[in-house]
């Protein structure tokens, strides 16, 4: 089941046109600085209340999201409008960004 869950996976970064082993994780924050921040916060923790988290999600998530703005699958007012800004380059990097914050939950009592 492991081996399908990695094979998948690899399938979906390639259908994705990115791959975090050529991601730069650098650049997505220096992208993030400059383009997501004031939303979604540089740590990943969202600062306007309509707008997710992204600290800690997927890469292929995030990726997957982006280019559903771009291709209008997917509609905001605003995220459509940034994702046709983003190049595949941009896209990757900041997944990678994102999905490299480590975050923890802690249960209630």
């Amino acid at each position: 089941m492991r081996e399908l869950t990695i094979v998948a996976a690899a399938a979906l970064l390639s259908a994705a046109g990115s791959s975090p082993a050529l991601a730069d994780a650098a650049a997505g924050k220096a992208k993030a600085q400059t383009t997501c921040a004031d939303c979604h916060g540089l740590d990943g923790i969202a600062r306007v209340p309509d707008a997710p988290h992204l600290a800690g999600e997927s890469a292929i998530y995030l990726v997957r999201q982006l280019e559903a703005f771009q291709s209008g699958e997917r509609q905001h007012q605003q995220m459509s409008i940034i994702a046709q800004g983003l190049s595949d380059e941009d896209i990757a990097n900041l997944a990678d960004w994102y999905s490299g914050i480590k975050i923890t939950a802690e249960m209630p009592e």
